[in-house]
């Protein structure tokens, strides 16, 4: 499958504060705060929506494009995309401002004092799809992730004018964008993404129902977390799959992006659709085990395994036939 994944690429800086913040703060100079906090550990992890999402395809043994907009200090996560299968060819690199960073301390009661430089990913509408889609010989597939709003309205004007499949996978942005803007987003999508609560947030900001988002969208994915994923679409049956059971859950972080992956990589290998999502309960499943959105491992047996316990040996053997991790 020839995919173009736009959306967000990040840093997260993590620090861990021993001690509490409370015991810090002057309640009655808190209109002239001023203090600062020394540290004990820094964790600083790969993410961003677009980022996780090719990572994951690159290494179920996809070749993903990345499009993104981040700054010159991406040479490490570059490189470190690129050994993993990812084509970042087409990010764009600005040259006055830093990739896109979350920083957060955490104190020993779980406070959390946090902000987000959206940076680089404001240059998002400098990337074109039309050069991604000539360099590989079209395009089966343009993931809209989440980024500059402007950006995600560009790409899917591009890729209705253009012909281009795509997916609108809105995310956290639902929260910030005009009901009029969210409905160009969706507006002709193959496939359009949310969770439970995004679903409600979509309904609630468009004004439309349930069976109005159906008619203008090909396949509308929903997941529930640890009860599964429901797909409906007028060409086909609902599709429903539970999540893999027995899940260790040590980071949320990323876990809706490898869902992503996994579905896309099934269907890239023809499976159906509810095999895809199989696929994608399964990515899901390592990815939540794991402390940050692309730091896991992935084992051939282990994939087969997990598929197996939840969905049967027919499943996991026709997924197997296909692995190449």
């Amino acid at each position: 499958m020839r995919i173009a994944v736009t959306g967000s690429i990040a840093t997260d800086h993590l620090m861990t504060f021993h001690g509490k913040f409370a015991d810090q703060l002057v309640a009655e100079q808190l209109e002239n705060i001023s203090v600062s906090f020394l540290v004990d550990e820094l964790e600083i992890r790969r993410g961003g929506v677009a980022a996780n999402i090719s990572f994951a395809l690159g290494r179920l043994g996809l070749s993903p494009v990345l499009a993104g907009a981040v700054g010159k200090d991406f040479d490490d996560y570059r490189s470190w995309l690129e050994r993993h299968g990812v084509d970042t060819k087409s990010v764009h690199v600005s040259e006055q401002k830093h990739t896109a960073r979350f920083q957060a301390t955490t104190d020993t009661e779980q406070n959390q004092i946090a902000s987000f430089y959206a940076g680089a990913m404001g240059e998002s509408d400098q990337i074109e799809i039309k050069p991604i889609a000539d360099r590989l010989g079209g395009l089966d597939l343009v993931l809209i992730g989440p980024s500059d709003p402007a950006a995600m309205l560009q790409y899917t004007d591009e890729c209705r004018d253009r012909g281009y499949p795509f997916a609108a996978d809105i995310s956290q942005q639902l929260a910030i964008m005009a009901g009029e803007d969210i409905k160009k987003l969706v507006e002709g999508a193959t496939y359009l993404f949310t969770n439970d609560y995004e679903s409600s947030l979509l309904l609630q900001h468009t004004g439309w129902t349930k069976d109005e988002v159906l008619d203008r969208v090909g396949s509308w994915v929903i997941t529930y977390g640890d009860e599964g994923v429901r797909i409906e679409g007028r060409n086909h049956e609902p599709v429903v799959v539970g999540a893999i059971p027995d899940a260790n859950p040590a980071d949320p972080t990323g876990v809706g992006d490898a869902f992503r992956a996994g579905f896309f990589w099934g269907l890239s290998w023809k499976l159906s659709m509810e095999r895809a999502a199989q696929v994608g309960c399964a990515l899901a499943s390592i990815v939540i085990e794991a402390v940050g959105p692309q730091e896991y491992d992935l084992d051939r047996s282990e994939f087969s395994n997990r598929l197996a316990k939840a969905y049967g040996n027919e499943v996991a053997a026709e997924v197997e036939s296909k692995l190449r991790i």
